[in-house]
């Protein structure tokens, strides 16, 4: 005799190999993305045995994302496959710690690019602005190395909250006092919750100042190229970064809400509103990644030579 399965648990099966299927697809697709940026680097590095300060932020920022998107998706396979093991808990909650921790570093290092893009193009009169025009290159290895540093601080201060309030909670559900061990849960999560709001704020706030400065710094270059009735090289640059910085503030914007909505809706049970977060979450890194190649020439120049070559070895089979 065939076993009945209620619809609820058949409608939470298909919710869960749907949204495993959707994040396995956009996981790799980043990962390939991103992977190509750090191996076309890599390459460049090994000829002329240094990078650029760009190159360096780009790097850093594809090993981040990589390692982000893998660890997002060990994350999702396991907590699908073995929803109700006791003792794949620990293990998802280390994943959740070093997810959270690449997710920051990831979100940190973008801005630091953002920030980097303002300061290199950007021109201003200010003193403090010029010193960092002349500073930024010796900066930027400090202030990446420093978003590392307080990413990972970051999530261990996660980690040690989600394993008190794990401890509480089961102490105090044992003793029978539930009011108390809600009290307890609420307060816990309040601080996480505040801790990584004010980590997505700052970060977005980087991002959104970096931007506006840009914008402005272009509408003001471009007003005067049009009194002046002269042409400059530096425009391209102008608009080239302008493009990958707007449309970087454009999802950066989408994934501050998106992330913000994680916070809210972390107590929820899934739902068609958190696939679609996750949807746009895991695919935020890989569309970037790939903007980010369009905005350099040395990089479309390498997807576009490796696709032509791909492209070849398949009319030829």
């Amino acid at each position: 005799m065939e076993a009945c399965h209620p619809p609820q648990q058949s409608n939470g099966t298909s919710y869960g190999a749907m949204a495993l299927a959707i994040i396995t697809l956009e996981v790799f697709a980043g990962m390939w993305i991103n992977a190509f940026i750090v191996c076309v680097l890599c390459i460049a590095w090994v000829k002329k045995k240094t990078l650029n300060s760009n190159e360096k932020i780009l790097l850093l920022l594809g090993c981040s994302r990589i390692s982000f998107l893998c660890d997002a998706w060990l994350y999702h396979f396991l907590s699908k496959i073995f929803p109700n093991f006791p003792h794949f808990q620990t293990i998802l909650q280390v994943l959740a710690s070093i997810g959270t921790s690449f997710n920051y570093s990831n979100l940190w290092i973008s801005a630091c690019l953002c920030g980097f893009y303002c300061i290199k193009i950007a021109n201003f009169r200010n003193s403090f602005f010029i010193y960092l025009k002349v500073k930024i290159d010796r900066m930027v290895p400090w202030l990446l190395l420093g978003s590392e540093i307080f990413a990972l601080a970051i999530s261990i201060i996660t980690y040690v909250l989600g394993e008190t309030l794990q401890k509480n909670n089961i102490t105090l559900t044992g003793q029978g006092n539930f009011w108390e061990a809600t009290i307890r849960k609420d307060k816990h999560l309040f601080s996480s919750h505040f801790l990584a709001g004010l980590v997505l704020t700052a970060s977005f706030l980087v991002v959104t100042f970096s931007a506006v400065s840009l914008l402005f710094s272009l509408w003001r270059h471009k007003r005067t190229m049009q009194t002046n009735s002269m042409k400059d090289l530096s425009m391209d640059a102008h608009i080239r970064a302008m493009k990958s910085v707007l449309s970087f503030l454009v999802m950066y914007s989408i994934n501050f809400v998106c992330l913000t909505l994680t916070i809210i809706y972390t107590t929820k049970k899934e739902n068609i509103t958190t696939l679609l977060i996750y949807i746009y979450l895991y695919a935020f890194p890989g569309v970037h990644s790939l903007i980010l190649i369009f905005s350099n020439p040395k990089l479309e120049k390498a997807l576009l030579k490796f696709l032509s070559c791909v492209k070849w070895e398949v009319f030829m089979k």
